[in-house]
């Protein structure tokens, strides 16, 4: 990139960041996010998987922020704790299905074909079922561990991509920029790889932003229903399960913490996603 496009997209950047101040808190709040999972095992003042039957379902105090739960259990450490497992699972999941499915429909996009209609027929199969109801099947037929929630939430996600690459790859695949690179030499492949690839990532990654939201309520929502990560390893879903049964009994924080936790992370991805569309739209250059 040379220098006067890079000045022209620090302005653009510059222009929607300030221009809209939910842009500001939403960038402000993932660099928090990301903070607290890289740094959270030196920022907790407990142990989160530390029991203490005599500090069992204490209210929020000066010792125990967010309070403790039914094993006496420090919750506050265990929010901040279970935010780095949290954020790993959504960003491995969307990481693997925006790469697995952007190539698949780049190249189904690309050539057309026999292999457009297939795939492109197995992608509305995919998206007429309910994706958490296929995400739990899978998981429930593979086994509740970590690695197989990050798959089976990667392959709910992989229709969106390939569809987005698909729709993409059609509309530019007869620019003229494309037919000059042909002219001039270059083979499909470094068309695609050089040319096409390239500048459709920008929807790709408002997807993606978008997705992390969606990915971080998924594994959450697995691990609610026993099915996600296992106790008693922190982590938001199963917290809020944990904590659930507590509520009508007046210890609320149990539950509430680690729901605030989610709603916030779910709400900053969704936030992000539209400051990417402002900053990566070419419309906001003018």
């Amino acid at each position: 990139m040379s220098a006067s496009a890079m000045r022209e997209r620090i302005q653009v950047v510059r222009h929607v960041v300030l221009g809209n101040p939910l842009n500001i808190v939403a960038f402000g709040l993932f660099l928090l996010i990301l903070l607290v999972a890289i740094l959270a095992p030196s920022l907790v003042p407990h142990d989160p998987l530390k029991t203490n039957p005599a500090h069992t379902l204490q209210g929020p105090s000066a010792e125990f922020w967010f309070g403790t739960d039914q094993l006496g259990r420090d919750i506050f450490a265990r929010v901040m704790i279970a935010t780095r497992l949290d954020l790993m699972i959504a960003f491995g999941a969307v990481t693997l299905s925006c790469l697995v499915g952007s190539i698949i429909g780049a190249m189904i996009g690309y050539w057309g074909g026999f292999w457009d209609g297939a795939v492109s027929r197995m992608v509305d199969v995919l998206m007429a079922f309910p994706l958490f109801v296929l995400a739990l099947a899978m998981v429930a037929a593979l086994g509740n561990t970590v690695a197989n929630v990050v798959y089976a939430t990667a392959v709910v996600n992989l229709p969106f991509y390939i569809r987005l690459a698909r729709n993409e790859m059609r509309v530019r695949r007869g620019l003229g920029y494309v037919e000059a690179a042909r002219v001039g030499g270059s083979g499909d492949w470094r068309i695609l790889t050089r040319f096409l690839i390239p500048n459709m990532a920008a929807p790709l990654v408002i997807q993606a932003s978008v997705n992390l939201g969606w990915a971080v309520l998924n594994a959450a929502g697995l691990s609610f229903l026993g099915l996600g990560v296992r106790a008693p390893t922190p982590e938001w879903g199963i917290m809020v399960a944990e904590g659930a049964r507590f509520i009508s009994s007046g210890q609320w924080w149990v539950a509430v913490f680690p729901g605030l936790a989610l709603l916030i992370a779910v709400f900053v991805f969704n936030l992000m996603g539209d400051a990417l569309r402002d900053i990566l739209d070419p419309r906001m250059r003018t």
